[in-house]
């Protein structure tokens, strides 16, 4: 991917190094199980949190007087203002406006709106805060143990929670929480599949804009990206894990979804191609 000649972001907020505190969860160990269960497959924390009070312990007096400067930091700065320039530019021609996330890079642990998280629940977004969360030892488990190296297949990561962050703007997010809490738990999971899967393709639908805008894809990132949405789809998570795949417990879609909604987003450049929620779309 070429990006070292991009422009920076300056809407990371870099928080390693900081002492991230302790927090009192109300629920006790079983919510603090459910809330990384939860991240893990990808499902909005707030959506367990918001019913547990969250109590913050003094943090840390060790914190860094300057954030961290690396080659990471400066590959998530150029990714999220393209991201920025991509989606500011489609926001403007449907007459809309883009609001710019924050992103937020933590080592260890984060307090978020959306609660306590730790790096082991991997990358996510916050509708509360409208924050996207990463740490960046994220990059080095998406490359040994999902088996998906490459800079894009970073980039593809971050684009997805932006994604997420896109979603929100459009109320898209809302009206999916506000169904969920109407449905059983099959079809709440199918509605969270149908959100993700449509994540995917917004993360496509970045990919086909920075490219043709400002030629930054190289022979075998598009080939990255999808290594690792494969690699991270529900069957392949469950089956590593558990041994069989229950489709049922689906949250963020099959690899061959996931796949096949990036390649989507990617070839049309275009949001109104994303609509996942076509139920003739599985």
């Amino acid at each position: 991917m070429r990006w070292q000649m991009g422009r920076k972001s300056d809407n990371v907020e870099d928080r390693r190094g900081m002492g991230s505190g302790t927090v009192a969860v109300g629920g006790g160990i079983g919510t603090v199980l459910l809330v990384l269960a939860a991240l893990f497959l990808g499902i909005d924390p707030s959506v367990i949190l918001q019913q547990a009070p969250v109590t913050n312990a003094p943090t840390s007096n060790s914190a860094q007087d300057s954030p961290v400067s690396d080659q990471t930091t400066d590959f998530v700065k150029v990714v999220l203002a393209d991201t920025e320039d991509t989606w500011q530019g489609i926001f403007r021609q449907s007459g809309l406006r883009y609001q710019e996330p924050k992103l937020v890079l933590f080592s260890g642990a984060v307090q978020s709106a959306c609660g306590f998280a730790q790096a082991a629940m991997g990358p996510f977004y916050c509708p509360n805060d409208r924050k996207v969360y990463l740490d960046t030892s994220f990059f080095q488990q998406l490359k040994n143990r999902h088996n998906s190296p490459g800079d894009f297949a970073q980039a593809y990561v971050i684009a997805h929670e932006i994604g997420h962050h896109v979603q929100t703007l459009l109320g898209i997010s809302q009206q999916v929480h506000s169904a969920q809490q109407r449905t059983g738990k099959v079809q709440g999971n199918q509605l969270s599949v149908r959100l993700e899967l449509q994540a995917d393709c917004f993360a496509g639908v970045w990919a086909y804009h920075s490219d043709r805008s400002r030629q930054t894809l190289e022979p075998g990132d598009i080939e990255e990206a999808m290594n690792a949405a494969a690699n991270i789809g529900d069957d392949q998570l469950q089956r590593q894990a558990k041994g069989y795949v229950r489709p049922d417990a689906f949250t963020h879609g099959s690899s061959a979804q996931r796949v096949r909604w990036f390649q989507k987003g990617l070839s049309t450049g275009n949001p109104d191609a994303c609509n996942t929620f076509d139920v003739s779309n599985p």
